[in-house]
């Protein structure tokens, strides 16, 4: 059962589109349930976020978390970004099924992917960003199945 905001976020979802341009673009996927997560950054040259747009591809529990997320950076510094977690998305929309919660986890890797695009492309280090995974499962040990 999804909460009122999580419903609400994916029926009314916030921020979507794309900024041309943008300071940083970040692209996270989920191989195994096929979502696919874009967020375009626009960070301004104090490297506060002055705008944020998202394009998602899959469930509503997908969307929604790309729409909490956007509102949760929109007007926070680069390093204030950083620190939004998977379950700081997930407290903010009222929590979600535990088969979910790795909806919480593309939104957190899009927003760091977006965060070190901008790093690279003005040649800057923020300090805690590790350089982002494309799928959310990628280094995972493959699962084995038994005969």
């Amino acid at each position: 059962m999804y909460s009122e905001k999580v419903m609400d976020h994916f029926q009314h979802p916030r921020n979507v589109g794309e900024i041309e341009n943008a300071s940083g673009v970040g692209t996270v996927g989920n191989a195994k349930c096929g979502d696919i997560m874009r967020i375009y950054l626009d960070i301004d040259e104090n490297k506060i976020i002055r705008d944020v747009k998202f394009k998602t591809f899959g469930c509503g529990a997908a969307v929604a978390t790309s729409s909490m997320a956007t509102e949760l950076v929109k007007g926070k510094d680069i390093n204030e970004a950083l620190k939004i977690t998977n379950k700081a998305v997930m407290e903010a929309l009222d929590g979600l099924p535990p088969v979910k919660v790795h909806c919480s986890l593309l939104a957190e890797e899009a927003i760091h992917a977006a965060l070190w695009d901008y790093a690279e492309k003005n040649h800057i280090q923020i300090d805690g960003l590790e350089k982002p995974k494309s799928d959310i499962h990628e280094g995972e040990e493959e699962e084995q199945e038994e005969y």
